[in-house]
Parts: structure tokens; sequence; C-alpha cells
């Protein structure tokens, strides 16, 4: 809205109901125009309509466009490097330093640049433990940022808990103003900057949804492992015995689609903490790819799309009808929505189990067809292959990204989030595997007959069928074979799945092509593995893949 204009917005009156006392003036932010406080879901409609930031579809969600901000700037994240970062930091492509004395400068721009402006703040917390919940503070210039907010983290119960809420990390997100690289020392006018020894997140000249997420993901990646908490990029969910199943793959991998499983209860989609006494989400909502959803494979992700509250980023929808057109994609395949965890049946409504994991998956969407859709990996295996991170990028999920899936290692399965080193997060999950005895799985949700523009896409219907054998224990008797190149236990059987199936190499029509390119695939993992092998053990990198013998 304009500085300049001055009248009432439909929740003018109900602005400050829901203030904190910690107010606006500890962030520097004084001389506003107005702030809404904690506005709930009816009240942001109505703002975010008034001020048309996006329109209300058929059945009740709230559709948004971003803009030319269709996913994450992946090159414009930065950490600032201060003494408390300097030596715990892994400094490199995904954790660029960044000077303090830029970062002061920066801030108090951005402060003077939201003078006489409307502001919303959502007061929520990050993390479902209570021994390790963060109270956080999200201010936004839009009013679906702040919907956004509300969907994505865990909110107060009551007005005297918001009262009193005093945030320990802060996000600005600020998508109107640009940084200038010629004094702040960034790549672009776009920036995504993190200082922990200010709390304090800004977000700078991108409207994507999905920074104010990962921000406060990468926040808890670094405070979280200094107490002895593994911080994951992963979904999880829990049978009806207590059993924990832990999801690891990046966006396309199916992380959200195949925990999403009826018969087991959701404990979150994306990103977990793996504690002591159990695993905890951290968030209260779940932001899903929703392109070419099916109600038929994905029941219970489709049904949200036509929920109040929901807010979908990027969709079509038909003008006269208002319905939305899941199958269009127009301008990004990073579709995503916004939605509350609770609008997913047989949810973990606390967030949070008392029990650990039994299996942890590995999800790979192979694009080289090569790979078998279900291993069984051992702890050197499962160290190797939890650091390598293989999969292939998907059109979409960041910017740059053309049709044609690209051979990507994302250390974690999470690497642009990671603020240590990878061994780290990578030996305290296999402590952790040992010392409550899980199993660990690679799970290959690719291609199958050749490459993605030669083979088909694995069905669902197998790898959800592979994966309710491993995690019933239906794979523990069956006859394994040791993979000739990767050295990991491939099933000769799985009941209801064809035994070609397990075997990709009689899928195509030439067995030496396909040994030629999956002893390719296995160059890429040794090449790859190097920049990783100075911070690991000589028997991690003993237990990557071996080349054929020419």
């Amino acid at each position: 809205m304009s500085k300049y204009l001055k009248f009432k917005t439909p929740a003018t009156e109900q602005a400050g109901d829901l203030k904190s006392r910690y107010g606006l003036k500890n962030h520097g932010l004084v001389h506003l125009d107005r702030v809404y406080w904690n506005l709930p879901e009816p009240a942001l409609y109505e703002e975010a309509s008034f001020r048309q930031e996006g329109f209300m579809a058929h059945g009740g969600p709230f559709v948004v466009n971003t803009g030319k901000w269709s996913a994450r700037a992946a090159q414009d994240k930065y950490v600032v490097k201060e003494p408390s970062t300097e030596d715990k930091i892994w400094w490199g492509e995904y954790n660029r330093p960044y000077a303090p004395e830029n970062f002061s400068s920066l801030v108090a721009r951005v402060q003077a640049f939201l003078q006489d402006e409307e502001l919303f703040v959502q007061d929520c917390y990050v993390g479902a433990d209570a021994e390790y919940r963060m109270p956080i503070r999200v201010i936004t210039e839009f009013a679906w940022h702040s919907l956004f907010a509300r969907n994505m983290f865990i909110l107060p119960e009551t007005q005297e808990e918001y009262q009193n809420h005093v945030p320990e990390f802060t996000v600005i997100a600020a998508p109107s103003f640009k940084v200038d690289p010629r004094i702040d020392g960034t790549r672009s006018e776009t920036a995504i900057i993190l200082s922990f020894a200010d709390r304090l997140a800004l977000i700078c000249n991108s409207s994507y949804g999905g920074e104010i997420k990962k921000s406060m993901f990468t926040v808890m990646n670094f405070l979280l492992p200094l107490q002895d908490v593994l911080s994951m990029h992963c979904s999880a969910n829990v049978g009806d015995g207590g059993d924990v199943a832990l999801f690891f793959g990046l966006s396309g991998t199916g992380k959200t689609t195949l925990s999403a499983d009826p018969r087991r209860r959701l404990i979150g989609d994306d990103e977990h903490g793996w504690s002591d006494e159990g695993v905890f989400n951290f968030e209260g909502g779940c932001y899903a790819k929703v392109i070419r959803l099916s109600a038929d494979n994905e029941p219970e992700i489709y049904d949200t799309t036509r929920r109040f509250a929901t807010l979908p980023e990027t969709l079509v929808q038909d003008p006269p009808s208002r319905r939305l057109d899941l199958d269009d994609a127009p301008s990004t395949e990073n579709t995503r929505a916004a939605y509350p965890l609770e609008f997913i049946p047989n949810v973990v409504p606390e967030g949070a189990v008392k029990s650990h994991p039994k299996n942890v998956i590995l999800l790979t969407c192979d694009a080289q067809g090569v790979l078998p859709p279900i291993a069984r990996l051992d702890p050197e295996h499962a160290v190797y292959h939890f650091i390598s991170g293989y999969t292939s990028k998907i059109a979409g999920t960041e910017i740059g990204l053309g049709i044609e899936p690209e051979i990507a290692f994302s250390a974690c399965f999470g690497a642009p989030f990671m603020v240590h080193h990878p061994f780290q997060y990578a030996n305290m999950l296999r402590a952790k595997m040992e010392k409550h005895g899980a199993n660990c799985w690679l799970v290959n949700t690719g291609w199958v007959g050749g490459g993605w523009n030669v083979g088909k896409r694995i069905s669902i219907r197998h790898t959800r069928n592979l994966l309710n054998a491993a995690l019933e224990g239906k794979l523990d008797g069956v006859e394994y074979r040791k993979d000739r190149l990767f050295g990991c236990e491939v099933p000769l059987s799985c009941p209801d799945v064809p035994e070609d199936v397990l075997d990709p190499s009689t899928s195509w029509g030439n067995r030496d092509e396909y040994f030629k390119k999956y002893d390719a695939l296995a160059a890429r993992f040794i090449d790859n593995f190097k920049l990783y092998a100075s911070g690991c053990p000589e028997e991690v990198a003993a237990a990557g893949p071996k080349r054929l013998r020419k």
C-alpha cells in the first residue's frame, strides 16, 4: 500500500488486538503507518484481497502469484561471518560469508525504507518439542506472507501468550526492497542474509514464500546440532506400534507424497529434529508441490487445494468459475501450496512422538534410469549416500533450471540449508541409527527402462509396495544380491512387485548400454565425494562405488 494514502482497511479495527508487548521498536522499526499483529486467516484474506495480492479460488484457497520469484534464490543466500559463526559454519557455495559491517548498513537502510509503511506481524514458534521450541517473529510487507507464516509455523494458543511473546529470532521479509550490489557486496539485487549474532534474517527483493520457511530451517540446522539434536530435511510418519520412519529427499523425489500414508500417522512433511527423546516436527504446516496432483495417487494433498486457508502459489484458474487447473504450469513447475498440518488426515496433532525411527529412507530421483528401485544400506554406505545426497533436480525448484532434469548432489539431501560440515550431520545420523536399531534404505523414484527421455517414471504403486514391505519387515527374510558397482544389497523379490522391476538392467534394451551409463554415474559419485573427503574418515569414502574394470 502507498505510504501516503491514509484510509481504513478491512482489519484496521483489529490490527492491535493480539499485539505483543515486545514491540517493533525493538527491531529498529519506527515511524510506521500501521502494524497488523497476528491477524487470523479470515482477516488476512480480507487484507490480501483488499491489496489485490491474490484471489480466492473455488473451495476457499487464496491464490497468489510470486512473479519472477517462483523458486528459491539459492545463489543469493548469505550468512554473516562473525565470532559466533566463524569457526562453526562450513563456508562455501551455500554458506557465503557476509561482512558484519555490510549487514549493519543494510539493516539500517531496510529500517528506513519501511518507515511510514504498513506491516504485518506473526508471532510463532519453530519446534514442536517444548524443550527445543524457539519463539520467532515474521515481519512482512504483504498480507499473504503473513498468512504463509501462520500456516507454516506453530501458533500461540491464547491472547496472553501473544502479548508476552518475545522472539529469539526474527525474519523481515521486504520484497519491495532491492539491495545494491555496488555497496552491499551482493551478487544481485536479491539477498537472503542470516545473522546469528543479531538473531535476524533479511529477505530482500524476493516474494517467494519458501524463503521465509527455509531461512528458519537453516537457523535450526545451525543451532540444534550444537545441542546434540539432529536437524533433518525429511518427512516423518509413525505406525501404530510407534515405529517412526524418516523420508529424506529433495523436491521431486516424492518425500511429501510418500509420507502421507493413510495407514500411518504423519508427524510432518519436511523438517524435523531427532533428540534423545524422539522425533519432532519443526513446523505447524506443509509446503507441498501441487503441480499435476492426482486425486487418485495423492488424495490427501489434493484435497487441501480445495480448502479455506490453503495458500497456493502461481496456479492457473478458470476465471468465471475460479476453479484451479493443477495440470497447467505456464510459468513454473514449482507450484506449491502452504496449508496447516491438520489438513492432512491421520496426523500427529502434537507434532512430536516419544519414539525413535526404525527405518530411514533416502529418496532419490534417478533420471539416468540405472539405480535399483530399493536397496538396503549398511551404516557406512548409509553415511556415504547421505553425504552424497544424489538426485536429479526437477524443473522449477530453483531459479535457472531448464526442462531436462540435472544430475545433482545435495549433501544431507538439503545442502542449501546445512550450515555445518555434512559429516557432522551424517555422523549424528549413524550414531542414532545404530543406537536405536534403524534400517536404512535407498529408494529410487526416478526412471526405469532408460533415462528421462527414453524410459518412464517408476510406478508410484510399485514404490509404495516396496516401501510398505520395508516398513513392515517383509524384506527381512528375502534373498538379496550385492550391487555390482555400489555394493548395496538389492532384494531379489518383494510382495506385489514384479521381480524384473527390482533389476533395472532387465528393462533396458541393451544391457551393455545400461552398465555404461551406470558406470558413468558411479564416476560422478566418486568425483563429487572429493568435496567432502577431507572432513570424513577413510572408511566412509571407501564405501563409495567401484568403477567397472576396462
